[in-house]
């Protein structure tokens, strides 16, 4: 029975940590900015409610992406 992997050491940057965090601050920080941005803007039918929230949710996701792997890429240099 082989040992389980408990642990891991990447070299460079670690993707796994990068997609978590990337998954946590994107549900922490977008709910709210969606929900704060929907108050400035008609949204007549649920089509459009989740329009907009998949349209500023991309957004977020992608810019949340980016500075985890900077941040990562910066802190794996060191």
């Amino acid at each position: 029975m082989p040992h389980r992997v408990e642990r891991t050491d990447p070299d460079g940057v670690d993707f796994g940590w990068v997609m978590q965090v990337t998954f946590v601050a994107t549900i922490v920080a977008g709910a709210p900015l969606v929900a704060l941005l929907s108050t400035t803007t008609t949204l007549p039918t649920w089509g459009a409610r989740a329009a907009f929230a998949i349209r500023v949710g991309a957004l977020v996701w992608f810019v949340t992406a980016l500075l985890a792997y900077a941040y990562a890429r910066r802190t794996a240099d060191e």
